[in-house]
């Protein structure tokens, strides 16, 4: 009996296999075409675009920079490419994940290891970047929740906890077309690379 199919065909060509995910079947075009067309908060948000999961990176990496001024750019780019998995298994709510169980979080950390090896990152990031990076990802959820996903404060609070207002101060929650995300992620991203070079 033929096993059943495991990959999936990418706009680039490539055939990315979801279960032993090789970095030479990944391309940044696709990653950011990816997340520029999936929804955060399954589509539960204010406004005539979805907030994509592109969008929410970019505002991660920019946390991130606020919370360690000193990173040096594998960090940022580590921090852009926190949802990278995304492009291919989707943005699930927490809930869901919870309910899923432990597959869900094996598939996205074999996918986040072959993403960070092929742009030149450590397979796992450092325990104190991780947790750097996931306080920024809460700082953007709260933002987020309270700005377009009609949470209020509180609830917000109890569930991300109240952020530091400088680490928010002047960032806008972008709601735009998803092909002008997908070109702010791709040039961010080749940014980043050209400074890690």
């Amino acid at each position: 009996m033929a096993k059943p199919r495991a990959w999936q065909k990418m706009l680039s060509g490539r055939r990315l296999d979801l279960l032993d995910p090789t970095p030479m079947d990944i391309e940044i075009g696709d990653i950011a075409h990816g997340l520029a067309f999936v929804a955060r908060w399954n589509g539960q948000t204010l406004g005539d675009y979805a907030y994509s999961v592109a969008e929410h990176s970019l505002l991660v990496e920019q946390i991130f920079g606020r919370i360690a001024p000193k990173a040096p750019p594998k960090w940022r780019l580590a921090a852009l490419l926190h949802d990278a998995p995304e492009y291919v298994i989707g943005d699930m709510i927490s809930p869901v994940k919870d309910a899923v169980g432990p597959g869900y979080d094996e598939l996205d950390k074999r996918l986040a290891a072959a993403i960070h090896i092929r742009f030149g990152l450590p397979a796992a990031i450092p325990e104190t970047v991780k947790k750097q990076i996931k306080k920024a990802d809460r700082v953007s959820a709260w933002m987020e929740a309270t700005r377009i996903a009609g949470f209020e404060m509180g609830e917000a609070d109890r569930f991300f906890g109240r952020p530091d207002p400088a680490l928010m101060e002047g960032l806008p929650i972008r709601l735009r077309p998803p092909l002008e995300a997908r070109g702010d992620y791709t040039a961010r991203t080749a940014a980043l690379l050209a400074q890690i070079a």
